[in-house]
C-alpha cells in the first residue's frame, strides 16, 4: 500500500487539503498529515484541521509520495520551513514523487523542482517567477514525470484522482471516482 505525507501548515487551502486526504483513503492509501508544529492548523478560510502528527515525527517515516495543498499564507508558511525544501529534495532524489496544488508548485520551484519540468498552478503563482527552464502550463493537472502539480480550489478533485492512478493505477482511480458521482 502506498504512504503519502500531507504537511498541514497555517493558512492551507482547506477544501484542497480535506479533498486530497480523503480520496487518497478512498483508495485505500496510507495518508499521513502533519503539522509544521505541534496542534490544530486553521485553513485559509478558518476551518480547523487536527494534523495526524507533527512533522519531525513525520520524518521518521518513508513515504512514496509528499503531497503538498496550497493557498495562503498556507505555501507561503511551507515555502519557509527548510524542512519542506529538505523533505522534498530527498523524495526526488530517490525517484519518488512530489506533488502540489495551487499555489503550491512555488514551494516545489523554490526546492528547484521544477527546471526543465512542465508544470502549473493557481494563475499568478509560477508566471511571476520567470522560471528558466520550465515550461508553464495551464491545464487542470500537469504530470511531468514524478512531479505532479495542480491548479487550486477547483481542480482538487482531478488532482486528487491523478495521484491516486499514479500510486494505485487506473482501476483504482475509477472505482473512486465512480462512487463520487462526478
Amino acid at each position: 500500500m502506498a504512504n503519502v505525507l500531507i504537511p498541514l501548515a497555517q493558512g492551507c487551502e482547506e477544501l484542497e487539503a480535506v479533498t486530497i486526504m480523503d480520496l487518497l483513503r478512498r483508495a485505500g492509501i496510507q495518508v499521513v498529515t502533519a503539522g509544521l508544529v505541534d496542534g490544530p492548523v486553521r485553513g485559509s478560510r478558518g476551518t480547523v484541521l487536527l494534523p495526524d502528527t507533527i512533522l519531525d515525527h513525520a520524518l521518521q517515516q518513508e513515504f512514496d509520495m509528499v503531497a503538498l495543498p496550497g493557498g495562503q499564507p498556507g505555501s507561503n508558511n511551507l515555502d519557509a520551513d527548510p524542512r519542506i525544501h529538505a523533505l522534498l529534495r530527498r523524495m526526488a532524489g530517490q525517484g519518488k514523487y512530489t506533488a502540489a496544488i495551487c499555489a503550491a508548485p512555488l514551494v516545489l520551484a523554490h526546492a528547484g523542482l521544477l527546471h526543465g519540468k512542465q508544470a502549473t498552478s493557481f494563475p499568478g503563482v509560477l508566471d511571476k517567477m520567470n522560471l528558466k527552464g520550465m515550461e508553464l502550463k495551464t491545464d487542470a493537472v500537469v504530470r511531468d514525470g514524478k512531479v505532479i502539480t495542480s491548479r487550486g480550489p477547483g481542480t482538487a478533485m482531478d488532482f486528487a484522482l491523478t495521484l491516486i492512478e499514479v500510486l494505485a493505477g487506473k482501476a483504482q482511480r475509477d472505482e473512486v471516482e465512480a462512487g463520487l458521482m462526478r
